[in-house]
């Protein structure tokens, strides 16, 4: 699902105009990003929480022509899933696949089609 696609969905749900419901989207989305900027976690409870984690400078490689590089130091976004979600992904994928019935199987050969 792409932002738009969210922003679409959150629109149809709460029967709101896209620019509104983009407004929504966009609030949450910085709302968590200044959270993390500021180096607070984020929990959101059934779904999981965001924290801020360091990484130490290192040397590297370029993949392309094998030079060492030195990494900076930096700080990522790290997501671990809550259990709820979890479960909810974990029940769809353990859920046999609903198979329709097909046409029912008639002795009868089929009858023909009118002609016009």
């Amino acid at each position: 699902m792409t932002k738009s696609e969210l922003i679409e969905a959150v629109a149809d749900k709460l029967k709101l105009p896209k620019g509104k419901a983009e407004l929504v989207v966009n609030s949450v989305f910085d709302t968590m990003v200044d959270s993390l900027k500021s180096g607070d976690g984020m929990e959101i409870r059934g779904f999981g929480s965001f924290t801020v984690r360091s990484y130490k400078a290192y040397e590297g490689r370029n993949p392309r022509t094998g030079a060492m590089v030195e990494v900076q130091p930096k700080k990522l976004p790290f997501f671990k899933v809550g259990k709820d979600l979890r479960e909810r992904v974990n029940r769809v994928l353990q859920e046999p696949l609903a198979v329709s019935p097909g046409p029912a199987i008639s002795a009868e050969p089929p009858k023909p089609l009118p002609t016009i």
